[in-house]
């Protein structure tokens, strides 16, 4: 999962957790808020009552009597005064009931003492319960509206700036790691970027590709170098190989081990060829502007291998298109590609074994070439490594995978066609070609 996503399912789910966690807890709030409200406007009513006292004496409720009352016409809200005990002393608000004209009701109370004139009296002053709760739900319908549009917004906002604040980073790994093409040859400029991390991330990835591209090249050079310098010690071994060979004098032991160097050469001078090749693909000096028709490439192919395949038994099934061309491609070098995977197939073949080559053209998809024996398969712990260079197999031949599939997978990737490999040990081994679409028409 990208870094872009995963941010934002996080920025997401922490503002969904947040709007649950607000609307669960807004009844609460609402009613503490209501709360607290009643009881400032209590403590308000309080305030004017006793100025009121103040300015205008006691009398001015009581008017002569030990008592006063007083309430609304919906008995939202009642006051009351009246004389009591000096010692009793108190100052409260507290939710309790009041009987009003013979109805019962909950009320908001604000019980409050004080002394006037050596006379102790009790203020209360109360608000019904009913019509501090009734703006509650319209009150959290509103706050409800409002969280959900901040968050809305603020997951905009976040949304917008962590995909501005990435932007980078996805430009460092489209312009250095997404398609760059091995030995990374073109130069890819640093991404303009503000945030140091990401800016010391793209320098890191620069320098590293470079040395990579260096050690790459001392490597192909050396290759190419000591291959070409070999080729001449080798020339002049076989030379000298084959006079004493021709010379009548030598006697039958040493002629066994000249015919025993003379192979050795030969595998040497093969292996040095293999490498030559490799580095003048790697070198790109191979043009890719030919087209041919496969079905002809194959039958070039077999005409050089059927003798091997004769020896065996080795039957060949070719399921390809009379109609088929392949264009933009070096001939010489799929034809190499093509005759080295057969050239395996028949080795680690069975005798009386098979071999089938097919294709699947489906319109909108790559093109793909499959061939398939019924040989020895490969082990699982090889799959991986069957492209290294001098690889060997673990099946009791003395030659193993050698260079062959190392060079088809340089041609494979000089044009950009893709190998994947199936295998079932003992019973057979499939590769499969997935080639680009500007290659394979009809």
């Amino acid at each position: 999962m990208k870094l872009l996503t995963k941010l934002t399912l996080f920025i997401t789910t922490s503002k969904l957790v947040i709007v649950l966690l607000f609307v669960l807890s807004l009844p609460y709030l609402v009613e503490q808020i209501a709360s607290e409200f009643t009881n400032n406007y209590l403590r308000q009513q309080q305030l004017k009552v006793k100025e009121v006292i103040s300015k205008n004496g006691i009398d001015f409720y009581l008017e002569g009597s030990n008592s006063y009352g007083s309430y609304t016409l919906l008995k939202e809200e009642y006051i009351a005064l009246e004389a009591i005990d000096k010692d009793f002393s108190i100052d409260t608000i507290e939710t309790t009931q009041r009987i009003i004209e013979a109805d019962t009701l909950h009320y908001r109370v604000l019980m409050h003492t004080f002394s006037i004139n050596n006379n102790q009296y009790l203020l209360e002053i109360g608000k019904s319960t009913s019509t501090i709760s009734q703006y509650n739900k319209p009150l959290q319908r509103i706050a409800s509206y409002v969280l959900i549009g901040l968050i809305v917004i603020s997951l905009i906002a976040d949304l917008i700036f962590t995909r501005f604040l990435l932007q980078p980073l996805g430009m460092i790994i489209k312009s250095k790691l997404i398609n760059r093409k091995f030995p990374f040859r073109d130069n890819n400029p640093p991404v303009k970027t503000s945030t140091s991390d990401f800016k010391f991330l793209d320098n890191s990835l620069i320098l590293l590709m470079e040395q990579i591209h260096d050690a790459f090249e001392k490597e192909r050079e050396f290759t190419a170098n000591a291959s070409h310098e070999l080729m001449t010690p080798i020339s002049i071994l076989q030379n000298k190989i084959e006079n004493l060979m021709d010379d009548s004098a030598v006697d039958e032991e040493l002629m066994q081990r000249l015919v025993d160097m003379q192979k050795t050469l030969n595998r040497l001078k093969k292996i040095v060829r293999s490498l030559l090749l490799i580095s003048r693909i790697e070198n790109e000096q191979f043009s890719r502007s030919e087209t041919w028709n496969v079905q002809e490439l194959f039958i070039s192919i077999m005409e050089e291998i059927n003798h091997r395949m004769e020896e065996r038994k080795i039957s060949i099934q070719l399921d390809i298109s009379a109609h088929t061309e392949w264009k933009n491609l070096n001939r010489d070098l799929i034809f190499q590609l093509i005759y080295n995977l057969i050239n395996n197939a028949i080795k680690y073949n069975k005798d009386k074994g098979s071999i089938r080559v097919s294709e699947v053209k489906t319109t909108g998809k790559p093109y793909e070439l499959i061939i398939e024996d019924s040989g020895i398969g490969i082990a699982d712990d090889d799959l991986p490594l069957i492209f290294n260079r001098f690889r060997k197999v673990k099946s009791g031949e003395s030659e193993g995978y050698g260079l062959g599939l190392s060079i088809v997978k340089s041609i494979a990737d000089y044009h950009d066609i893709s190998i994947s490999v199936y295998s079932e040990l003992g019973k057979k081994s499939r590769f499969t070609l997935l080639f680009p679409e500007e290659i394979a028409g009809n």
